[in-house]
């Protein structure tokens, strides 16, 4: 009983010792991911990332649509008319 005391007792000082230096270094690493987010090439190769995303998953669920099941191809092309409505250009066209 003794040793789980202790054991208990050093787990506790070692989280709030820890939180308090964690919340700082949490603060420097939010501070330096906020920076690098803000840097226009990155933002830019996002971008380009996520637009190769949307053309690739397009381009897969074209070339499956014909294979899949009636209610699963009914379903992908229901959340195609959706987003094409809200605006999303995933599942548009890719030229």
């Amino acid at each position: 009983m003794r040793y789980r005391l202790t054991f208990v007792s050093g787990l506790a000082v070692g989280y709030v010792l820890g939180a308090r230096a964690g919340r700082e270094r949490y603060e420097q690493i939010m501070k330096g991911v906020r920076r690098i987010a803000e840097n226009p090439a990155v933002r830019n190769a996002g971008e380009a990332a996520a637009l190769s995303g949307r053309q690739a998953a397009t381009k897969a669920a074209d070339a499956v649509q014909d294979r899949l099941p009636s209610p699963v191809s009914d379903r992908v092309r229901t959340v195609r008319d959706h987003r094409a409505r809200a605006g999303s250009d995933w599942g548009a066209e890719a030229h």
